[in-house]
Formats: C-alpha cells, sequence, structure tokens
C-alpha cells in the first residue's frame, strides 16, 4: 500500500466533512461545489482500491486478514458516493450533514486500512 495515498485520501476526507459540517451549520444543503469535493474523494479512494488490489495481486499481503482488507477496500470506495445520493434526496441541511458523516466514516476508515496493513495480529 501507498502510505502517502492513504494520508491524502484520508485528509481530504476530512476536510471534506468539515466543508459539509460548515454548510449544514449554516443551514444549507450540498451544492455543485460540495458534490465535486466528493468525485475528488471518490477518485482517491478508487485509486486506493485499485492500489490495495494490485498489491494482493503482486504477492503482498495485509498483516491482517486480506479478506477483511477487501472489505475495508469496498467500504472505502461506497462511503462518499452513498451520502452523496442521500444527500440528494434530502435537499436540507441534513443532506450536508449526511456527507459530513459519510465523509468522517471514511477517513476513519482510512486509518483502519492503515492499521490491517501495517500491524501484526495478535
Amino acid at each position: 500500500m501507498i502510505g502517502a495515498l492513504t494520508l491524502a485520501t484520508g485528509v481530504t476526507a476530512a476536510l471534506l466533512a468539515l466543508w459539509c459540517a460548515h454548510a449544514a451549520w449554516r443551514d444549507q444543503p450540498t451544492k455543485d461545489w460540495h458534490f465535486a469535493g466528493m468525485a475528488i474523494v471518490t477518485l482517491l479512494a478508487l485509486a486506493q482500491m485499485l492500489v490495495g488490489i494490485w498489491c494482493l495481486a503482486a504477492g503482498e499481503q495485509p498483516q491482517g486478514d486480506a479478506v477483511t482488507f477487501i472489505a475495508y477496500l469496498l467500504g472505502v470506495l461506497v462511503a462518499v458516493p452513498a451520502a452523496g445520493i442521500l444527500s440528494l434526496a434530502e435537499r436540507t441541511r441534513w443532506g450536508s450533514l449526511t456527507v459530513a458523516a459519510g465523509s468522517l466514516v471514511l477517513a476513519f476508515l482510512q486509518v483502519r486500512l492503515h492499521d490491517i496493513w501495517t500491524t501484526t495480529g495478535s
């Protein structure tokens, strides 16, 4: 796995979470710029998934369980798009808060992915 990509994805997701939480605090729904931010985060998540699969295919193994690692990769990929779709259904501040929550989940999933890849199990 590429540590810089994991860090970039996590930080970008956290920034998107703050941005959307600020919009919710200002009583605003998600706007086009928020969706552009979601697209950037989703592209980073897609790159993360492809790198993870490439590493597994190349014979590298996570220190944790490979099935759990793949499940987390899939979760990373769908967290923000699912929140974005829900925010379209709820065109109020709660839609922005939904995207903030989904982005925060993605940021925490990045930490967990890093843990699964680098730490040894007991």
